[in-house]
């Protein structure tokens, strides 16, 4: 790895330590330029302000995602239901193996950021279509139900999200199991989308 990678990946790491553990308010260059023990001057080499790194750190993040989605939608391309449900496992799994990146991509809520920009955004929506995708080919195999795949995917993510939120703050109770709320939440998820027949039976 070249000096200037190696000083790019670094401005990187510690602006997601920073962005978790302080804030994006009290984010600055100069901040970041200490803690890397270089010049602020340095990473205006590389990112133009702090919104440029918070936006590099988002599509880095969502392209990590994509491309593990991408993987397990591969291992499942013959089965949508098997793959919607892998796709789910995968989701919440890399939400709490990563957490700093997880926080960045959907929980930090910056005010006054600028937007993010338009070709980022439809990189990350990716991560939506591959579950899309799945649904439909479900439709058209017989084995889902829905009206609208990217309307139903999106409505699993959210409790997707909520399931990992939940497990990052740590705001489940501690005698559930964590695999076991894991496990029912995708079910959840899912019931929406599979045909009575289907569906997970109640113990």
């Amino acid at each position: 790895m070249s000096s200037e990678t190696d000083l790019r990946r670094r401005i990187l790491d510690t602006t997601r330590h920073l962005l978790v553990q302080d804030g994006y308010a009290s984010l600055s260059m100069r901040k970041i330029a200490r803690a890397i023990g270089y010049s602020a001057t340095s990473i205006y080499l590389y990112f133009e302000n702090k919104d440029a790194l918070f936006h590099a750190l988002i599509d880095e993040g969502m392209e990590q995602l994509y491309d593990e989605l991408k993987t397990v939608a591969a291992a499942y391309s013959d089965s949508p239901r098997a793959r919607l449900r892998a796709l789910c496992r995968r989701y919440v799994e890399f939400g709490l193996e990563n957490q700093e990146y997880y926080e960045i991509m959907f929980l930090l809520r910056p005010e006054r950021m600028e937007r993010y920009p338009a070709d980022k955004y439809r990189r990350a929506r990716r991560n939506l279509d591959i579950m899309a995708s799945a649904l439909a080919d479900g439709v058209e195999q017989g084995v889902m139900h829905t009206d609208d795949p990217r309307v139903s995917a999106s409505v699993i993510w959210a409790a997707l999200h909520g399931t990992v939120s939940l497990q990052l703050s740590r705001r489940v109770d501690i005698r559930i199991d964590r695999d076991a709320f894991i496990d029912a939440a995708i079910d959840q998820a899912l019931r929406g989308v599979l045909p009575v027949e289907v569906r997970p039976q109640a113990a």
